[in-house]
């Protein structure tokens, strides 16, 4: 597939992200409405894919963000700084002492286990990064000055606010007017554009903003939701995706926005919250392609696995071209990340290609 990214000597970052990074409070075996203690992480749609890009598969990359310049906003900054991902381009922004003006975004997010579904309670609303205008980052800077191979960003930062819609729209036109490739998660949860306009502002929004994407990554509920698109005679539970259906269904996406040059989905059915089968696919090229299929796959934490399966599928499609082989990295990479806690990968590039080589789990001594 042709992807004409930019010549990494002339780029300060292989890619950057764009989105809300929030405060994930976890109560680990325990549930959220008992517990006493929380581990604190970071964690966001659109960074775990930039953090996984960097500390699975080794690239440069930076995350733009906004931050309320307080306690909480200097301990997410120290989150992002452990992960290796650059702060340079985070916005603070300056707030009150209660958070009236702007505040930080907080996560609370439950495994489950069994019979009993993983959970999440976010406290999400006036945060610094859905106020944020263009202005505070300077994408003619950012993408024309320091250079930038790819931006990754998608559809849960785009849903925060009007201004959100805004600042994708011109962080991405600024991006392809410097030859920087585009991916964009569509990620839709409608309870989130309920708020600015429900489905019709979701489509209106994510309409224009696919007009300049490279790399468009969504299950077909999202095509359905986001951009008016069907699959005909789907099986409804995704064991066995209708794969004729979806070619069908992405050939017509791809004909109404030629700039695509490439769209992929996890596909995943829950058999209980820790047992999934797990893989994905891809299109290229007019071509689908599968990756490998991951029965009985033993979840620990599942937050996040879409991420990392995407930043997979960028690494893969960054330094091969291949999207057979960029669609095996990212359903190996969110398969291992979702055996660890967090949402953020913990898993090595290493370890992601022996799984795509077929390694079991004995004990490595």
């Amino acid at each position: 597939m042709e992807l004409n990214l930019r010549p990494a000597e002339e780029c300060a970052f292989d890619a950057v992200s764009l989105g809300e990074v929030m405060l994930r409070l976890d109560p680990g075996e325990g549930r959220i409405r008992t517990a006493r203690s929380f581990r604190a992480w970071e964690g966001g749609g659109e960074y775990n894919v930039i953090r996984g890009l960097h500390k699975c598969f080794g690239m440069k990359t930076a995350v733009i963000t906004a931050f309320a310049d307080n306690e909480v906003g200097l301990l997410m900054k120290d989150f992002i700084e452990q992960g290796g991902v650059s702060t340079d381009l985070i916005y603070m922004k300056k707030t009150d002492g209660i958070g009236r003006i702007c505040r930080n975004g907080i996560n609370f997010t439950e495994r489950g286990f069994g019979i009993r579904g993983a959970v999440g309670c976010s406290d999400r609303a006036n945060t610094a990064i859905s106020q944020a205008t263009p202005e505070d980052f300077d994408f003619e800077y950012i993408f024309g000055t320091l250079g930038v191979r790819w931006l990754h960003t998608g559809g849960i930062y785009a849903a925060l606010s009007e201004q959100s819609c805004e600042t994708v729209l011109a962080a991405i036109k600024t991006a392809k007017k410097y030859g920087t490739i585009v991916s964009y998660d569509l990620n839709y949860r409608p309870s989130m554009w309920s708020a600015i306009g429900g489905l019709e502002k979701a489509q209106e929004v994510n309409k224009e903003i696919a007009k300049y994407v490279d790399v468009m990554i969504g299950n077909e509920e999202d095509f359905t939701a986001c951009l008016g698109f069907q699959i005909e005679g789907n099986d409804e539970n995704l064991k066995t995706l209708n794969l004729e259906g979806y070619k069908k269904m992405i050939n017509e996406a791809a004909a109404t926005y030629p700039n695509f040059k490439a769209v992929a989905t996890t596909l995943r059915q829950v058999k209980t919250a820790t047992i999934n089968d797990w893989s994905a696919i891809c299109w290229a090229d007019g071509e689908i392609y599968k990756a490998k299929q991951y029965d009985g796959l033993e979840i620990m934490d599942r937050v996040g696995g879409g991420d990392s399966f995407a930043s997979g599928l960028v690494y893969g499609l960054m330094t091969t071209k291949d999207a057979e082989l960029a669609v095996n990295y990212g359903a190996a990479h969110g398969a291992l990340a979702m055996t660890t806690p967090g949402d953020t990968t913990m898993a090595s590039k290493k370890e992601v290609e022996a799984i795509m080589g077929g390694a079991g789990a004995r004990v490595q001594r």
